[in-house]
This record gives C-alpha cells, structure tokens and sequence, in this order.
C-alpha cells in the first residue's frame, strides 16, 4: 500500500503518523514542495504553537468555528482536545493550559511539536520529499492516483491525502478533478483605523469590550487592543472570523462601535455622578479604563474644573455614548502576526465527516484549511487539523 500525503503542515504530519501507525505494513511519503517542513507549527502562537484548547464538550468546541460548526460536532466526538493532549502527551510532551484555556508545551517552544512530529515519521519510516512540487494529480481508472511532478515525473500512491492548506493552486486542481470550491476571503485580521482618539494610544488594552459592526447583526466581545494601525485582540479577530466573508463583500470599508465598559451599565454611571456630585470629573479615570484613555475619551468635552454634579443631561449622555458606542471608521484590515488564515476551500458537503474522504472521489481525503473549515483564534484551527487528520487516518 501506498500513501502519498500532499502537504508538510500539521495535519499531512499527523495523517502520515496516524496512518503508519494503524497500517505499519504501507508506506506513506509526504511531498513538500519548500524546503521546511511544518513552518506553520513553528510560527504559530508567537513561536510557542497554541496545539489546542481546553474544551472538551464537542458540541461546545463546534461553537468556536464559523464554518464548520455543524460538521465538526461529529468528528469531535471520536478525536478532540483532549484526545490531542493525550496524543502528545504519551510522546513525551508534557503540555500546560493557560488561564483563557489555551494548550502550549510546557516548554514554550513550538520547537517541541516539530520535534515530536519529526521524531514519529523517523521511527515509523516515513518518507520526507522537501523541495518536491506537485504539478498536478489524476485519478486513474483503478482508482488510484498519479502524482505529477511534471517533466515526466510522477507517482502512484493507492491512497492520497490532500494538507495543501489556503492553496488556489491545490483548489484548482481538485476543481478541475470535480470538486466545488467556495472561494477564499481572509479571516482572523485584525482592522485598520486612522482616528485621533486612538491614534497615540498604541498599547493600551481593555479585558473585556464590546464591538458592533453597524447595520449588521455582527458583535463581539473580549480582550482589544490598541495599535498602531487601529484595533486587534480577541474581540476583533473574533468578529473578523465570524463576518469573514460579510467583511469582505463590504471591501473591509465599515462602521463599528465599540463598548468600552460592557459590565457597566448606563444606570451605573448616572448613579455615580449622582453620588459623586462634588468630585472633579477629570481627578482620576474610573470603570477600570487606563488614564490614558479615559483622557481621550473625555478630550472632546470642556471639563476643565468642573465637578460631576455641574454636567447637563446633554452632557453627561455625550460622555455615555463615548464610554459605551464610541464610533469608528474602519478602512481596511492587517494580518494578524503571520498567522493568515482563510475563509473558504472545499464545500462541506462534498466530504464524508467520518473518516474526512471525499464524497465525489475515491481513495481521496483531506484536512486542514483545504476545507472550507475555520476558527477563531486560540487553537482551535489545530484541533480541526488534528481531527481530520486522525479520522482519516484510521480509514
């Protein structure tokens, strides 16, 4: 038996492994076609990769994936977060979760997956093709394909398993092989805004703030950051994912509001104000907003010397909307670190989701962000690639 896996990412790794494991008898190469293997583990999490994340109801887990949520529940059943710690674990990784419920080596080094991965293909004998492009792929009239390397070399392998990520080359192949593809549009950015209130204020972050995205249905919230070219964080890269491809149709050229203070309400700050009458208004920040900020958010508004008790109705529903709708425009959008990640790939309806095969084609599986399956940040589009590559694997 012959198994050629088309992608050296985490997911053409994990199937290669799994698949040795459960079929000692094959032998299973993976062609890369740059000269590194698993780059993206090694970037992900800031160099530390974020393996997965501490959920571990899969009904739950689903929730965390824009597409792909239906589909995945069942998957996660048979292989999930804690199945992957589980996996590392027993070689030798030990693993530790973060307070916000994110996986990393105890190490802190990515280095300790790649190494783990690396490790498993040398013990099992897996084949490792760097530097090797797949021109394209054909299936054969006995139902196995030929890997083409063009210049009149190739290779037939009785099973294939696609891991060529957010690759148009890929999905055009399997386009033209008879898949449908849904077309990519970018997830997890974070949104650029050139605005004064915030433009000296690179670094200074809220826990928890609410983002809307006006005229639509579309709100987040979480962890936001200030930077230099507008806003990121949890809030925002969660509402890139859910609004991927709305956000795109709109040419990333849109209006959103922004909840400093979610957990207080109107009624609280009137209520302070109304017994904190006789205090200066701009003697010190409250509602946990830095001081830099508040002076921001207050700059617009003469306070100079006044105490709450002198604010107008006007004035003090002026001060409101600043601390709970603050507008702004945004007008583009930066990739998160090198973490790019897209919306889009082979429509979830052509692949069978218990074993991660295609529907339309023999011998053929896929996973990874081929599919068209992706997630929030956090770990969770590791987990997808480990699912699938697990099922498909013991097929």
């Amino acid at each position: 038996m012959k198994v050629g896996v088309v992608g050296g990412g985490a997911a053409g790794f994990f199937y290669a492994i799994n698949y040795a494991i459960k079929h000692p008898e094959a032998k299973v190469t993976i062609y890369e076609q740059s000269k590194d293997v698993l780059g993206k583990v090694k970037i992900s999490g800031g160099g530390r990769c974020n393996v997965t994340h501490a959920c571990f109801i899969p009904k739950d887990l689903s929730k965390f994936y824009p597409r792909g949520q239906k589909e995945l529940i069942g998957p996660f059943h048979s292989f999930a977060c804690g199945d992957t710690m589980e996996w590392f674990d027993s070689r030798g990784v030990a693993l530790k979760i973060e307070d916000d419920g994110r996986v990393f080596p105890e190490s802190n080094s990515s280095q300790s997956i790649v190494d783990c991965l690396m490790g498993e293909c040398r013990r099992l004998g897996i084949r490792i093709m760097t530097n090797t492009k797949v021109k394209d792929l054909h299936i054969m009239p006995d139902d196995t394909w030929q890997i083409d390397f063009g210049e009149g070399n190739g290779t037939l392998v009785d099973k294939l398993f696609i891991a060529s990520g957010s690759s148009p080359f890929f999905w055009k192949i399997l386009t033209r092989c008879g898949h449908s593809v849904v077309p990519p549009v970018p997830s997890l950015f974070t949104f650029n805004i050139k605005d004064p209130k915030i433009k000296d204020l690179p670094g200074i972050s809220m826990p928890n703030a609410e983002i809307k995205v006006l005229d639509t249905k579309m709100q987040e919230s979480g962890p936001l950051l200030i930077t230099h070219w507008g806003l990121s964080g949890p809030a925002v890269l969660k509402l890139s994912a859910w609004g991927a491809v709305e956000l795109n149709s709109r040419n990333y050229q849109f209006d959103i509001s922004v909840d400093w203070i979610p957990s207080v309400s109107e009624e609280e700050i009137i209520e302070y104000k109304n017994t904190n009458a006789s205090k200066m208004v701009l003697s010190r920040s409250l509602f946990g907003i830095p001081n830099r900020l508040w002076a921001s958010l207050l700059s617009d508004h003469d306070l100079e010397g006044k105490r709450w008790g002198d604010l107008s109705k006007i004035s003090m529903q002026s001060l409101i909307n600043q601390f709970k709708s603050q507008r702004f425009s945004v007008r583009g959008k930066s990739t998160f670190k090198e973490e790019f990640v897209t919306a889009g790939g082979v429509d979830l309806k052509e692949v069978n989701f218990k074993n991660f095969s295609s529907k339309l084609l023999p011998n053929l599986h896929f996973a990874g962000e081929v599919l068209n399956i992706d997630a929030v940040t956090g770990g969770f589009n590791f987990q997808a690639a480990w699912t699938g590559a697990y099922l498909a694997a013991l097929d």
